[in-house]
């Protein structure tokens, strides 16, 4: 394996929310490469065998846990924490859900609904969702970050400005991160990781599934990074745009609502031609399809898209 790792952290060493007071799992020097062993989303509480009725059962106080934290030594406040992304291995399956409450359209989608995917964790060709559609996969980890300097114990749910549960498609094999240092020794961990996922995750869920993901690490000294900031090896999309898009629109004053309005056109769209289900077309959407900001100048409204790619359905 290129760029072999020289330790593995095992899942188990794993912790829910970040807490600079949380004890490094390790110590390491600028240059190491780890293998992380990250859980699914849920920490566990769903499986392969699970039900849609285990959904509503889900503890969201021990989700997304993340693997770590690594001390990387010599890192303090100002310098930015480089982290290479080298490679994933997958675990093979993974879980969409509606949680009710959660998600873009919690409003219109208020009832549980899972999908346990099975994919090929070796050739990793597209997985089917069923008959009428199979996603490209692309991991990614959906939770990725450091410390902060702010004390206690704070939520792992939403992102912050040393990373977290930012949920960027784009983090996958060869991408390079930066994230700024707040506290002495940047306390690293990863996990919440992804098979799939559509820029937005608009039903709350990706294809949430367990992997391993090797990592490298370096220092910038004094980066000055008030945020996450990223560089990528090439093409971002080539794995969706084979067949190009069906793409709605939201148009008015206020972007959530136009976000609304794009993504549940498409789910329109996607029950009225292929028949399925709101709920399924919703999830689909979620792991498969990008909301965009396509216009932000033209005041009082601005336009909002959701590109939908063809090629899951053809």
């Amino acid at each position: 394996m290129q760029n072999k790792p020289h330790h593995t952290i095992h899942e188990a060493h794993h912790h829910f929310g970040w807490d600079h007071a949380i004890p490094p799992v390790m110590t390491v020097a600028p240059g190491t490469v780890i293998a992380f062993e990250c859980p699914d989303a849920s920490g566990g509480q769903l499986s392969k065998d699970s039900t849609v009725a285990d959904v509503p059962k889900i503890d969201f106080e021990k989700v997304n846990p993340v693997t770590g934290p690594v001390f990387i030594d010599g890192a303090e406040p100002g310098d930015a924490l480089k982290v290479t992304i080298h490679e994933f291995q997958p675990s093979g399956w993974g879980w969409t859900a509606n949680i009710p409450g959660f998600g873009l359209l919690a409003d219109q989608f208020e009832d549980p609904a899972l999908h346990v995917w099975t994919y090929d964790k070796v050739g990793m060709g597209p997985a089917a969702y069923s008959p009428v559609g199979r996603v490209p996969l692309k991991p990614f980890p959906g939770t990725i970050g450091l410390a902060p300097a702010e004390a206690g114990l704070h939520s792992v749910v939403p992102p912050r400005r040393m990373g977290g549960n930012l949920d960027i498609r784009d983090l996958a094999a060869g991408t390079e991160l930066y994230l700024p240092v707040e506290v002495t020794g940047a306390l690293f961990s990863v996990g919440d990781t992804h098979a799939a996922q559509g820029d937005g995750e608009v039903c709350g869920t990706a294809i949430e599934s367990p992997m391993s993901v090797v990592l490298g690490f370096d220092l910038v000294r004094q980066a000055g990074l008030e945020t996450p900031r990223f560089t990528t090896p090439g093409p971002v999309s080539r794995h969706l745009d084979g067949k190009g898009y069906e793409v709605t629109t939201g148009i008015g004053p206020e972007l959530m609502e136009g976000a609304r309005s794009a993504v549940s056109r498409m789910i329109d769209l996607l029950c009225g031609r292929y028949g399925m289900k709101a709920v399924e077309a919703y999830m689909l959407c979620s792991v498969c399809g990008d909301l965009r900001v396509s216009e932000i100048v033209d005041m009082p409204n601005w336009v909002v898209s959701f590109y939908f790619p063809r090629i899951v359905l053809e």
